[in-house]
């Protein structure tokens, strides 16, 4: 499920803000408010992709979230043909406020 930016910004206080890197450079954002994930999305419906770090966390400047990290799921053991992985293979690094 998404959420529009314009309504993430005007909740009190975010769980946890997650910038996920999907790609070489491309970014998705997303938002766990209440235990549930949801992706954020601009007001089209769209969702809120960048193909720099810091171009999405100047838009998400206002959010007010008790946690920000950046998420990195790799996929490297399917892509070398390794055994499949029971557990998830995602990396999250805490991120700090860069006042932006």
């Amino acid at each position: 499920m998404a959420i529009k930016l314009s309504t993430l910004n005007k909740y009190f206080v975010v769980d946890k803000l997650i910038f996920h890197s999907i790609d070489l450079s491309l970014y998705q954002l997303s938002a766990i408010i209440e235990g549930e994930e949801h992706y954020v999305s601009d007001e089209s419906g769209a969702l809120l992709r960048a193909f720099n770090l810091v171009e999405l966390q100047k838009l998400a400047a206002k959010v007010n979230a008790r946690e920000t990290v950046l998420r990195h799921n790799s996929a490297y053991d399917e892509m070398i043909g390794g055994p499949e992985k029971i557990g998830q293979n995602t990396l999250e690094v805490p991120l700090s406020d860069n006042k932006l």
